[in-house]
């Protein structure tokens, strides 16, 4: 398979649609969304319980494959692809982040921040020169040998981004990333994505917080399975010196691996 063109983007859904359940028990979750996401973005993806949000963001994580549609990431139809090319496309290219920091909790923030590469089968010498690496971007390397137990609920978020951090992905996926911090907690932690962002990483974050989605270039709000609109947050006049500072990120082009 060839790499994106430089002028595609980077994600793109098209009339996607999901339902659950079969017959009149069906639900229909997603009625045709319609979304394209440029490398280099931050959009911060907003909607009530039950509009849909989250259930693209399954799809877009490629935690789920949709009912209908189109869904190209990298120029690569991805609901065309099979379970184990879902998978390392999930674990080559993706970030996750959760509301939940999910830490072992008797293991350090250094054991942590391996885990990805350890599933890989990395080696240990490769595993922890990359934590080290993945800590210290998210300032937090002199913690490295402390416990989730021995850190604050924001120094534990940020030991998660460094987990997502740490296989270099194309996208950082953030699901609720501030919904168990307080207000200057939240703070650090979107100013920490907006670093990310500027060194080239997109970001997509779903959040309940209006104050934190104007982190984001763009705010796309979803309502009853649709995208019903979307809006710019204070941040969008500086995507022209994000997208120059994502070109730096060239090293990720390639295929999707079969």
């Amino acid at each position: 398979m060839s790499g994106v063109a430089p002028d595609a983007p980077l994600i793109e859904l098209k009339g996607i649609t999901k339902s659950f359940g079969e017959g009149a028990a069906a639900f229909q979750a997603l009625k045709g969304v319609d979304l394209a996401i440029a490398r280099g973005d931050f959009v911060a993806v907003m909607g009530p319980s039950g509009s849909g949000k989250s259930t693209t963001m399954n799809i877009l994580g490629c935690l789920d494959v949709p009912t209908g549609g189109i869904f190209r990431f990298r120029g690569v139809e991805v609901q065309a692809l099979g379970r184990d090319q879902r998978s390392l496309l999930r674990r080559r290219y993706l970030g996750f982040v959760f509301q939940g920091f999910n830490l072992l909790a008797r293991t350090t923030a250094l054991e942590n921040v391996e885990l990805p590469l350890l599933y890989r089968g990395e080696k240990i010498a490769v595993r922890q020169k990359a934590a080290r690496h993945a800590l210290d971007q998210v300032g937090l390397l002199p913690w490295a040998d402390h416990t989730p137990a021995e850190l604050s609920g924001g120094q534990q978020q940020r030991v998660a981004i460094a987990r997502a951090l740490v296989t270099q992905p194309d996208v950082l996926l953030a699901d609720e990333p501030t919904g168990n911090l307080d207000t200057q907690r939240s703070t650090e932690i979107m100013e920490l994505l907006t670093r990310l962002n500027q060194a080239g990483i997109t970001v997509l974050m779903v959040t309940h917080e209006a104050e934190m989605a104007q982190f984001a270039h763009r705010i796309v709000h979803f309502r009853d399975g649709l995208v019903e609109r979307e809006e710019r947050g204070m941040l969008a006049a500086s995507q022209t010196g994000l997208a120059a500072a994502a070109g730096s990120g060239a090293g990720y082009e390639g295929a999707i691996p079969a």
